[in-house]
Formats: structure tokens, C-alpha cells, sequence
């Protein structure tokens, strides 16, 4: 299946399949067997192919976070359809989701306002944590879906952007 991640600033386009308890990774004419696991004592092992790395996950939504080397990365996967979109021409980055379920904490943008990337627009809580949801790129906030103290389901459009 394929599959597009983002990581940093450069999307990188991958092909998995299944395997016998692990993941095929197709690079190329290369397959690369790819298998995380736990252990006991809740640490978690990345195998890709001979090469076994202690590594530590967390999630949030799309986004995968992922450390091992003295390195950190964060991942996010990106839907084909918002890639179509994105392709197109279209406005992909300006519909702004709920990764998870939550309510709103603090809405620090407004219909209007200009942004630049990663300035917070709204804190949303979820299980008791919070998240802080960044502007993807510059823009004009177009509308912003929800006022604090407001709860969504799951990829509820909580702000839409235009262009400046």
C-alpha cells in the first residue's frame, strides 16, 4: 500500500505491506523487513532489516514522534486525499482538524486575524493533556469553529485559513 509521511519539511513517499509478524518497507527494488516491538520492561526495539535500535514513540493523531540515536523526529501522516488536494493547487493546509477528541482551552486567533506558521491558534485538552494547535503556513484565520470550553469529536474542522 502506499503511503506519504512527512518528516520535518520533506514529504517522503513509501510503499508497506504486510509480512509474517512484520512490515515490508519497498524502496526501489529493495524490500526491507520493518518491526517494532515492546519489551518487558517497556522498552520498545525498532528492527530494520539486520539493525535493532532502542527507540521511544509517542502519538498524537497523525503525528508520530519517534527517538533513537540521540536523534528526535517527528512524523505525520498525511491523507492522499489532502496530497491530491495539495497537488492541485488545492487549499489542503487550510482546513485545521482536531487530532483527537477534546475541548478547547484557549483560542489565541480570530476570524481576520493574519498569522504566520506555527503560531497558536487554539489549546485543546484531551485526556488531560494538552496540545497546542499550530497555524500550518501564513495566512488569515478565515473562522474559527469553536469558543473555550467547547467540546469535538475527532477530526472536527476547528479553523480554516485563507490566503493573505
Amino acid at each position: 500500500m502506499h503511503h506519504a509521511f512527512k518528516l520535518g519539511e520533506a514529504e517522503h513517499n513509501v510503499e508497506l505491506s504486510r509480512g509474517p509478524g512484520v512490515y515490508r518497507l519497498h524502496l526501489g527494488g529493495d524490500t526491507i523487513a520493518v518491526k517494532l516491538a515492546d519489551t518487558a520492561d517497556g522498552r520498545s526495539w525498532l528492527s530494520i532489516g539486520d539493525r535493532h535500535v532502542e527507540v521511544v514513540v509517542a502519538t498524537r493523531g497523525d503525528e508520530v514522534f519517534v527517538q533513537f540515536d540521540g536523534e528526535a523526529y517527528e512524523l505525520r501522516y498525511r491523507h492522499p486525499l489532502d496530497r491530491l488536494a495539495a497537488s492541485a493547487g488545492g487549499a489542503a493546509e487550510d482546513s485545521i482538524r482536531a487530532p483527537m477528541p477534546g475541548s478547547i482551552v484557549a483560542v489565541q486567533a480570530a476570524a481576520g486575524d493574519a498569522v504566520t506558521k506555527g503560531q497558536t491558534l487554539l489549546v485543546m485538552e484531551s485526556m488531560k493533556m494538552e496540545t497546542t494547535i499550530l497555524a500550518p503556513r501564513d495566512g488569515v484565520v478565515d473562522a474559527v469553529a469553536f469558543e473555550k470550553g467547547q467540546t469535538f469529536d475527532r477530526d472536527a474542522l476547528l479553523v480554516m485559513l485563507k490566503q493573505a
